[in-house]
């Protein structure tokens, strides 16, 4: 039997690595008017989706749209909680590119270290 993972796996930040694995703790806001990626807020990323909260849609719709974005498959997104709560954890396989909001966390990071 597996160990459940935790659920503050990121520490102080909206995201952290598990081996090749992103653990991203994200924000959602649906039925917004653009989808787009926004900026973190304490520990969760802030990201808007243009589809409506029924019946998980918004997340699903949320994958679909960050699966480009990170260079990966749809598939390779595991929605870990919240798939019908705006308050949501992913676990993305081996990304092969990165949004600029991560980026500047990292230096940001670096720069508490």
């Amino acid at each position: 039997m597996s160990t459940p993972r935790p659920r503050n796996a990121t520490g102080d930040s909206f995201f952290a690595w598990d081996g090749d694995i992103l653990i991203v703790n994200i924000l959602g806001k649906p039925s917004a008017s653009k989808d787009a990626i926004g900026k973190p807020k304490g520990t969760q990323l802030k990201v808007s989706v243009t589809a409506a909260p029924k019946g998980g849609k918004a997340t699903d719709h949320m994958v679909r749209f960050l699966a480009p974005l990170f260079g990966v498959a749809v598939a390779d997104i595991e929605v870990v909680f919240g798939q019908e709560n705006v308050n949501k954890q992913l676990r993305i396989k081996a990304p092969k590119k990165m949004p600029a909001v991560f980026a500047q966390a990292s230096l940001e990071w670096d720069d508490r270290a």
